[in-house]
């Protein structure tokens, strides 16, 4: 009886190894396509079990499309090692950063990071002469440090010494782990100014702005902000102005930290052309700071409110806000409006509000209107109006309204007016 071709995969296995077949059970694999190859190596295990497979003279395996060379089962073994040795609790390396990375982290440029490392030491601990820059999470940890005391309005020179002492090199066993990290006293950073064990190292201070800002015998926190703003860091920008307001108050916060910044800023954009949207940001965090402490603000001791607008038309309102969280510090209960009131929207806000003292803001002139003033519907109420800001010119208002130059003496009328 002549016997009949395979054909399938059954057909195919026996021209792979003819010895399969005899492992095979019908004229096809019953599991169809999908299980064939594990099918076949199941085959062929019974197949090395039953004759020994040995490696021919020349190293090659007898089946060189399924096994593997043994130079590829040691490296798997040394990768499975690797991996069951991290599983196992042995400290993996730790990952390590391009000077690039880093820079993109902190928000300076790689120059700034190469000059830190040159000046200050601030460089990759592990970092050999003629290889490339890799930073570590302990070198990261200092840097980040260093950029916090800089923010603080620290020079580099002490922001530098600040790191190095908040962060010392953590030592390592003999196995290479790393230890606990010590406990010490972290120096104390204030205001900028670090607590000083030795004198701080004289640096120059021909750009004490520095990075783009001007701010020529500005404040450590006036620094500090101005640092914050050309890296766009928002959090930074509040928390410094929020810590200025805690400890100094509205109105010193305004003149001391916060204007010298504002006006600086302004004038990198009018002068360059570059850095509208840090001053934008800046103008954000401000008010974002300075509306806090209307959402803190205590009781109000005065029954009838102050009213606080900007004039139609007038979009800077940053030192009206800035005004009405000085008013809401000292319990002076207040109304304050935003820019885009209409005419109609104020004069009704004023007849429903009653105030006591009505406060218009204008810083262009164009926009100070003094027919403004003199329709103001206070005939059956009395009402002090006072005209604030840059804009007004005193020669022209009506008889009943004053004109105010600064932050300090509309906040001492107000309080005479409503609350003594």
């Amino acid at each position: 009886m002549r016997e009949e071709p395979l054909s399938g995969q059954h057909g195919a296995a026996r021209e792979a190894d003819p010895r399969l077949a005899d492992h095979l059970d019908g004229s096809a694999f019953p599991r169809g396509a999908a299980n064939a190859d594990e099918d076949r190596d199941d085959a062929r295990r019974k197949i090395a079990d039953e004759t020994g497979m040995r490696a021919d003279d020349d190293g090659a395996q007898a089946d060189t499309g399924r096994h593997r060379a043994p130079e590829a089962d040691e490296a798997s073994d040394e990768r499975a090692g690797d991996l069951t040795a991290g599983v196992l609790g042995s400290a993996p390396e730790e990952p390590r950063l391009t000077v690039a990375a880093v820079a993109r982290r902190l928000g300076v440029a790689p120059a700034t990071l190469r000059t830190w490392d040159r000046r200050y030491g601030l460089g990759p601990t592990d970092h050999a002469s003629g290889s490339h820059r890799r930073y570590g999470p302990e070198d990261v940890a200092r840097l980040e440090q260093m950029q916090r005391a800089l923010l603080r309005g620290a020079s580099p020179a002490e922001a530098a010494r600040y790191a190095l002492a908040a962060t010392p090199p953590l030592p390592r066993h003999a196995d290479g782990a790393q230890a606990a990290p010590p406990a010490p006293a972290e120096p104390v950073l204030i205001s900028g100014v670090l607590d000083p064990l030795e004198p701080p190292v004289a640096e120059s201070t021909s750009n004490p702005g520095g990075r783009g800002l001007r701010l020529t015998g500005a404040g450590p926190r006036a620094r500090g902000l101005g640092r914050a703003v050309l890296a766009l860091d928002a959090w930074h920008q509040q928390r410094l102005l929020g810590e200025s307001i805690e400890e100094q108050g509205v109105l010193a916060t305004w003149h001391e930290v916060l204007s010298p910044v504002l006006t600086a800023a302004s004038e990198r954009w009018q002068y360059t052309g570059a850095g509208v949207e840090a001053l934008r940001l800046l103008t954000d965090s401000a008010a974002t700071a300075l509306r806090a402490v209307l959402a803190k603000a205590p009781e109000p001791r005065n029954p009838r409110p102050v009213l606080l607008a900007p004039v139609p038309g007038e979009q800077q309102e940053l030192e009206l806000v800035a005004l009405a969280a000085e008013l809401a510090s000292r319990g002076v209960g207040h109304r304050l409006f935003g820019a885009g009131l209409p005419p109609e929207g104020l004069n009704a806000a004023v007849r429903r509000a009653a105030p006591a003292v009505i406060v218009l803001w204008a810083e262009q002139p164009h926009y100070a209107a003094p027919a403004l003033l003199g329709d103001l519907p206070i005939k059956r109420q009395r009402a002090r109006v006072l005209a604030v800001g840059a804009g007004w010119a005193p020669g022209r208002l009506p008889g009943h309204a004053e004109t105010v130059s600064s932050l300090a003496e509309a906040a001492e009328l107000i309080g005479r007016t409503v609350l003594d």
